[in-house]
């Protein structure tokens, strides 16, 4: 069971409860659904019954006690617990998994867009800065993929370097007289930590190597910092090892490539199943809300550290995708196949909303 498929789930025993006269509450139009917090337990937790207790004229934990056997039982869920003043723990039955990966690869690499942000209209203002109008690029990103209507602008015409070598692109260009309002939905300011003077980034004459990193380096230099931290643009991002969290994470999207491509040289193919994987797992189920918070925050740092602990979590998982040896390809095999298929998806896509590229070879 996915994030969202428990969120349906919960909403559906409170339209029950409500429908048994247990409740008298309007049906909230959705339930949030996270991993647990300190003093939970369990997979997920939800604090629906904390909403709906004063509506119902009820305390939480009795509001969560009444909707506790409305969800045992429930497809995927194998136990419901309620802590503290009211939230619902949920631990999920092993089958979990394959609904998981299936809805990662049936969504591809628009898995995890949605319509959290539907209907808002948002006005980007950065600086005219080169990190800033990065930034300016990846949140434009995020919040389209979240389904809300962004107009991206600029402090000062954009150098065409910009745009041509790291990709980035804006609506228009705003007078640098006209204010900006950091926390306003009309007008969200794009003001980062500059990068650092003394260090010059802009285009050399030789056009194959305009920016001495690249876009791909430039860009996650940008952007993996938290926007008050300074970035550091040094070789290390362009190292091909494991220090190098950039390259872990298109190491382990090409791994998970070129591993569909050698199972089906051996004449198989990803069938989910049941795999003991929970960390990758968790990943998995965690992309969407991962999409939604650095949206709403205007932080693709978060999606950056986010897809840094998917490809952690994939890279032990690899050398047990294919059969060794004279060794037949199993249902496990199937399974894991797809897992890593589903993870490879996920940094991908997450890439995507950064503007980097995720390459099938490295």
């Amino acid at each position: 069971m996915t994030p969202v498929e428990l969120s349906r789930t919960v909403l559906h025993a409170v339209r029950r409860a409500v429908d048994e006269g247990e409740l008298s509450v309007a049906l909230p139009e959705r339930v949030l659904v996270a991993p647990p917090g300190p003093g939970g337990c369990g997979d997920y937790s939800t604090n629906v019954a904390l909403q709906l207790a004063r509506p119902a004229g009820l305390p939480a934990r009795k509001v969560a006690e009444v909707l506790r056997p409305y969800l045992l039982g429930a497809g995927g869920i194998g136990d419901v617990v309620v802590t503290g003043p009211g939230f619902l723990n949920f631990g999920l039955r092993g089958t979990a998994p394959v609904g998981l990966v299936r809805e990662v690869l049936r969504g591809g690499l628009r898995y995890g867009h949605g319509d959290a942000l539907a209907g808002q209209a948002v006005r980007l203002n950065a600086a005219h800065e080169v990190r800033a109008v990065v930034q300016l690029d990846a949140v434009a990103r995020l919040l389209r993929s979240q389904g809300a209507r962004v107009h991206a602008g600029c402090a000062g015409p954009v150098e065409v370097a910009w745009g041509s070598v790291l990709g980035v692109r804006v609506d228009g260009v705003r007078d640098p007289a006209t204010p900006t309002h950091h926390d306003s939905p009309a007008g969200t300011g794009i003001r980062p930590v500059p990068v650092p003077a003394g260090i010059d980034i802009r285009p050399v004459p030789a056009p194959a190597d305009p920016l001495p990193l690249g876009r791909d380096a430039a860009r996650w230099a940008l952007l993996r910092p938290a926007p008050h931290d300074r970035p550091r643009l040094g070789d290390e991002h362009l190292v091909q090892r494991e220090s190098n969290p950039l390259f872990r994470i298109r190491y382990a999207h090409a791994r998970s490539r070129g591993l569909v491509r050698n199972a089906a040289d051996l004449g198989f193919g990803s069938e989910p199943g049941p795999v003991e994987a929970r960390a990758l797992l968790q990943g998995l189920a965690d992309h969407p809300r991962a999409l939604v918070g650095a949206a709403t925050h205007c932080a693709p740092d978060r999606l950056a550290r986010h897809l840094v602990t998917v490809a952690d979590a994939l890279l032990p998982l690899l050398p047990a995708v294919l059969p060794l040896g004279d060794e037949k390809p199993s249902a496990a095999h199937r399974a894991r196949l797809a897992l890593a298929e589903a993870a490879g998806t996920v940094l991908a896509g997450g890439l995507s909303l950064l503007g980097i590229d995720a390459p099938d070879h490295l």
